[in-house]
Formats: structure tokens, sequence, C-alpha cells
């Protein structure tokens, strides 16, 4: 297993006494223009500015079914569900979330290594890539809680130790996603600033903010803000869809009070020039399944 480098420098400063905003110092793009890949200069250039990029389809109708059986297959799972990795919904009782799946399912491993996933982690971030994170996400109707507004880079800075924003995720929808059942939520252009988030991080903070984000959380002031510069795209689409979205956007989603499930893959691709090293603002690092220490590039 590979170990974390020693901490670098800190360019975002987070989790102090107060919030602070800080300007992007890393380039969203990290490619050189012209790069092949499978993403056209255009839609790059729409990524670049706002910091997502959605795709109406990127697996196919019977590839929606293979991936919706082995995540019904995990989640029924007794054994999966008493696995740490496996994090409970508080009202329902039922998995929300089974982490790193990639290694625990061989379909899924195949998905990360598959040319349409990992081929537009490697143009957008310019190099061999990792997986940092992987998991599938479960809202059951009538009751599923969603994910309050943050940035994921603020957490994988601070408790994770990922030094640069170098990391992009992608949500493949495995069930429709309407306009009422709790929907990924981003602003656009929201990535240019990091929003450093007043508070000291408890140890052992993960095992709440699985299941309710507390450390790490933007004021509602600051939310405001955020919203009347860049205002709010809400994603809908077909099972098949998916989503690109750089680290540092802020986004979130609400809950899902329908009868109808929302359930998605989700894999976090980090660059291998952007390994991580100690927590910036943590006593100690997050276990591996969240915050991966192995930093062997997908191939």
């Amino acid at each position: 297993m590979t170990t974390a480098p020693e901490r670098t420098a800190d360019l975002y400063p987070t989790r102090g006494a107060t919030e602070v905003a800080t300007p992007r110092m890393d380039p969203v793009v990290w490619s050189e223009p012209g790069t092949p890949g499978p993403i056209e200069a255009a839609v790059l250039a729409e990524y670049e500015r706002d910091g997502f990029l959605a795709i109406d389809q990127l697996i196919t109708p019977d590839e929606v079914d293979m991936y919706s059986r082995e995540l019904e297959r995990l989640t029924t799972d007794a054994e999966i569900r008493a696995d740490e990795r496996s994090i409970i919904e508080p009202q329902s009782d039922e998995i929300r979330t089974v982490f790193e799946v990639h290694k625990i399912s061989e379909v899924f491993a195949d998905l990360v290594r598959d040319p349409r996933v990992v081929g537009r982690a490697r143009q957008i971030l310019g190099s061999d890539v990792y997986v940092h994170q992987s998991r599938i996400n479960v809202k059951p109707g009538f009751g599923a809680t969603g994910f309050y507004w943050h940035s994921d880079f603020e957490t994988w800075h601070a408790e994770d130790g990922l030094p640069a924003m170098r990391t992009v995720s992608v949500s493949i929808a495995l069930t429709r996603n309407y306009d009422t059942n709790g929907g990924l939520m981003i602003m656009p252009g929201s990535h240019k600033t990091f929003l450093g988030c007043a508070g000291e991080t408890p140890k052992d903070n993960y095992k709440q903010s699985l299941q309710m984000q507390d450390a790490g959380t933007p004021s509602d002031e600051s939310l405001a803000k955020f919203a009347d510069a860049h205002g709010i795209k809400l994603f809908t689409g077909e099972a098949g869809s998916a989503t690109w979205f750089d680290c540092n956007c802020m986004h979130g989603s609400g809950d899902n009070i329908t009868p109808y499930p929302r359930s998605n893959v989700f894999i976090v691709f980090n660059s291998v020039e952007n390994k991580a090293v100690e927590p910036f603002a943590a006593p100690v690092r997050r276990p591996e399944f969240i915050g991966a220490r192995d930093f062997t590039p997908v191939r």
C-alpha cells in the first residue's frame, strides 16, 4: 500500500476561526489545448467556465440494467450491510451508500476502467489518474435525506490531504433523475472560488458527516452570496446520463419525498500528480475506503 507524502504548503486554508474566500489558484482543465480525448474542445471550454458537463447517455440501457442489478445485489447483501463501507439511512434503516465499490465489485471495477469514463478524467486532469473514492448512492422514495451544500474539495483537502484542485467526479444515473426526486444541484462557476469553512474538525468526523454534514458546511450568508452570484443548476435526465463536475463546485441535493427512487454510481478521479498528503485541517486521516492512499493509476 502506498503511503501518503508529507504535507505541502496550504494554498486553501479552511476550518479556522472564520470563513475565508480564496480565489482558485489551480487550472480547471489541466490538459494542453488540442490534446486528443473524448470531450470536444467547445464542451471542454464550457466545463472550464461552469465547472461541470452533462452527458445525455454515457452508458446504454442494457448497461444501466446490469449496473442496477449489481447495485441491488450489493445493497441487499447482509455481509455488505455489516461492512463499515456501508452507510445506513437514519430514517429508513436502509443502506444509503456503499463505498469502495470498485474494490468490492468487479462489475463496477470494469466501469472505472471503461475508456468512456477514465478517458474523460484523464483529459480533464491532464495526467494518469487513480480512484480517490467510489461509491453507490441510493435514494429510495418517501423520505431519503439529501446532502447539504458543500464543496467536495474542502473536505478532501481538510480531511484527506489533497493539495490541489486536480480532481474530478462523475455521477452516473442508474434511475431517472426528475426535477422532484432529490437530484444534484450545482452553482455554475462556483468552482473558481474556494470557501474555507469555520470550525475545527472533530476526530472521526467522517462517521457523522456521512449521514449529516456539519464540519465543512458553509454559512447561510455565504451560500446566499454564492447563489446570487452564480445561480443554481438542477440536473435531470434519464438513466444512463452522467454529470462530470469539478472538485470545488458548490453542490448539494434535496430530500426525496417522491415515490420515485434515485440511485447513482459516483466515481472520484484524482491526478497521480496530486497525491494525498497528510490532512490540512483534521487531526487524523479518514479511512482509506473514503480517501484512498493507494495511488495506482487506473489502467
